[in-house]
């Protein structure tokens, strides 16, 4: 039984991506800004008969509770195996960069990827004692540059830029972190949901949360040190 945590899982993706890793034996940490909120989901967890969950509170935009929910889970744990920055935030629209604000560009990246990378830096003392460490980065598509940069290019993605860039960056430390730890047995990898219906886009993605969180869990099932500094979707690869 593997141990994971997943930020942002009391809800949307996260929920399902921590409800199919429990309902294959991995015992799984449900990382929430709010108690209640993740004892709310781990309730509905249980309803379903799964009981190796729990919650942590985190906020990954805020380093003391990153830290406070580090301490917490070591003094239960002796090693984690995988870490799942799941927590994210679409930020306000409209997100032109052209013109756009630049205290909504700065929240949005506090969480989605400031919140990653100190989350991470926190966590990275848990993973290295596992004897097989798995960093997943859930991205996103329009954080694509070879999307972005493509022949035929989608006037919606103008909608995501803020948010977008974002993601960007979150891949630009998957690659740089997995580098860093390429003398170790933890990967490092991206993956996208793809366009899934949750809060994130007011429920307009034409996925389901079911099948969202498929590549993440596939990523997670099927780590292997020598798989890193890629970027995954459900089928395959995508450009950096």
């Amino acid at each position: 039984m593997k141990t994971v945590l997943i930020t942002g899982a009391n809800k949307g993706i996260g929920f399902e991506t921590a409800k199919q890793l429990a309902q294959l034996n991995h015992y799984v940490y449900l990382g929430s800004r709010d108690k209640e909120n993740g004892l709310e989901a781990v309730r509905q967890l249980k309803a379903m008969g799964i009981s190796n969950v729990e919650t942590i509170v985190i906020d990954v935009a805020d380093i003391n509770s990153v830290r406070e929910a580090m301490a917490e889970l070591e003094a239960k744990i002796d090693s984690l195996d995988i870490l799942i920055n799941n927590a994210g935030i679409a930020g306000d629209q409209p997100q032109s960069l052209a013109t756009g604000s630049v205290e909504n560009l700065r929240r949005i990246f506090d969480t989605n990827f400031f919140g990653a990378v100190q989350t991470t830096q926190e966590f990275l003392p848990l993973l290295k004692k596992s004897g097989q460490g798995a960093i997943i980065n859930v991205s996103s598509e329009v954080g694509s540059l070879t999307v972005h940069t493509a022949t035929e290019r989608n006037p919606n993605r103008a909608k995501y830029h803020a948010y977008g860039s974002s993601k960007t960056a979150l891949n630009a430390f998957t690659v740089m972190l997995a580098n860093e730890l390429s003398d170790t047995r933890i990967s490092v990898n991206s993956v996208t949901p793809g366009y899934t219906a949750t809060d994130l886009n007011q429920f307009q993605g034409a996925k389901t949360v079911e099948e969202g969180a498929i590549p993440i869990v596939k990523l997670a099932t099927q780590a292997q040190p020598h798989v890193t500094a890629k970027f995954f979707k459900d089928g395959g690869e995508v450009g950096w």
